[in-house]
C-alpha cells in the first residue's frame, strides 16, 4: 500500500517498547481496567474502558478497539478510540474477518505488504501493523474480535498476544 495521510491533529504517533516495557505497561493497564470495571456486566462499559486504559498506557496503540459479530458472518465496528474505522467486515476477510472465522489471534508485522482488500482491509494508511484477538463471552459464543493498530511496523509480539488474551478472557468470561 502506497497511500499516506496526513495524522490527525488528536492522535500521537505510535513508539514502541521493549518486552520488558510492554509487560510493565499492561500489568499497569490491567490492574487500572479491573479496578475501573468492577463488578460491571455492561458490555459496551468493558469495551470502552478497555480501549481507553489500554491507549493510554500503551504508546504504540494507534487504533484501538473492537468489531462485533452482527449476524451469521459479519462484524460490525463497537467501541473504539483513534480514527474512522472500518463499518463493516465480513468473516474471512482482511485480518479481523479472518480471526472471526478461525478464531485463532493474528499478528501482523506490515499490514501494507498483506494484499488490500483481501487479506487486509486498509481503513487508514497510517495504520502499519496489528494484532486482532477474538472476545468470547462466558457461554463461549463469539462477541467479536479486539484490533490494534500501530503506525510502526512490528510493534505486536507474543507479550501482546498473551497479555491481550488473558486481559479480554479476565473481563468478558468471568460469571
Amino acid at each position: 500500500m502506497s497511500a499516506t495521510a496526513e495524522m490527525p491533529y488528536f492522535i500521537k504517533p505510535s513508539q514502541n517498547l521493549s518486552g520488558p516495557e510492554k509487560r510493565t505497561a499492561y500489568a499497569e493497564a490491567r490492574a487500572a481496567i479491573l479496578a475501573t470495571i468492577g463488578d460491571e456486566q455492561n458490555e459496551t462499559v468493558k469495551m470502552v474502558t478497555i480501549n481507553c486504559l489500554l491507549k493510554t498506557y500503551l504508546p504504540y496503540y494507534y487504533w484501538v478497539g473492537f468489531y462485533l459479530v452482527r449476524g451469521e458472518n459479519q462484524l460490525v465496528v463497537g467501541p473504539y478510540q483513534g480514527t474512522l474505522g472500518c463499518l463493516y467486515i465480513e468473516f474471512g476477510r482482511g485480518v479481523c474477518g479472518t480471526v472471526a472465522a478461525s478464531g485463532v489471534t493474528k499478528i501482523v508485522d506490515d499490514a501494507h505488504a498483506l494484499k488490500q482488500g483481501t487479506e487486509h482491509i486498509a481503513c487508514d494508511p497510517n495504520s502499519r501493523s496489528e494484532i486482532v484477538v477474538p472476545v468470547r463471552r462466558a457461554d463461549g459464543s463469539l462477541m467479536g474480535v479486539f484490533d490494534v493498530d500501530s503506525t510502526l511496523k512490528a510493534s505486536f509480539d507474543q507479550v501482546d498476544q498473551e497479555e491481550l488474551e488473558q486481559l479480554l478472557i479476565a473481563v468478558f468470561t468471568k460469571a
